[in-house]
């Protein structure tokens, strides 16, 4: 079973990737910009530190990204409403209005998915999904430890 929980994980990222990958190409960005933006828009702004610590990417690669961003005008840097000597990051949400529309099939499948599981089953993914991203953030970390620009 194990095996068999390795290959469906493996399966399951190997798809999230394309889908993306696939994604990012529609909406003109690179991968890890769209996932930035997803995590703006689950989380709200966030400073470059805050990304950082989400993503697991080095704060030089998350200020490259941010700039890539802000550049399409997707995103803006600010200054934080109680703190003015800080900087947040939020979404430019009237140039990201359509963009929506293309999860829509990934979406409604997974909302018909979902409604197969009780909510006891329910409860047990999303412990492991909450689980084996914190793994994965850290291991991805590991990776970026000590890389310059």
């Amino acid at each position: 079973m194990l095996d068999a929980l390795s290959d469906a994980g493996r399966a399951n990222s190997n798809a999230a990737v394309m889908y993306h990958t696939a994604m990012g190409e529609r909406m003109g960005l690179g991968m890890s910009e769209e996932k930035t933006l997803d995590l703006l828009q689950r989380l709200g702004p966030l400073t470059a530190g805050e990304i950082a610590q989400h993503t697991g990417l080095a704060p030089a690669s998350v200020s490259g990204l941010i700039d890539r961003l802000e550049a399409k005008w997707l995103v803006r840097r600010v200054r934080h409403p109680k703190d003015r000597r800080r900087v947040i990051v939020e979404v430019n949400y009237e140039r990201i209005a359509g963009f929506g529309e293309l999860f829509e099939p990934l979406v409604t499948g997974l909302t018909e998915l979902y409604a197969g599981y009780s909510d006891e089953e329910v409860e047990v993914i999303v412990d492991f999904l909450q689980r084996a991203t914190a793994i994965q953030v850290a291991a991805t970390a590991k990776l970026t430890e000590g890389k310059g620009p």
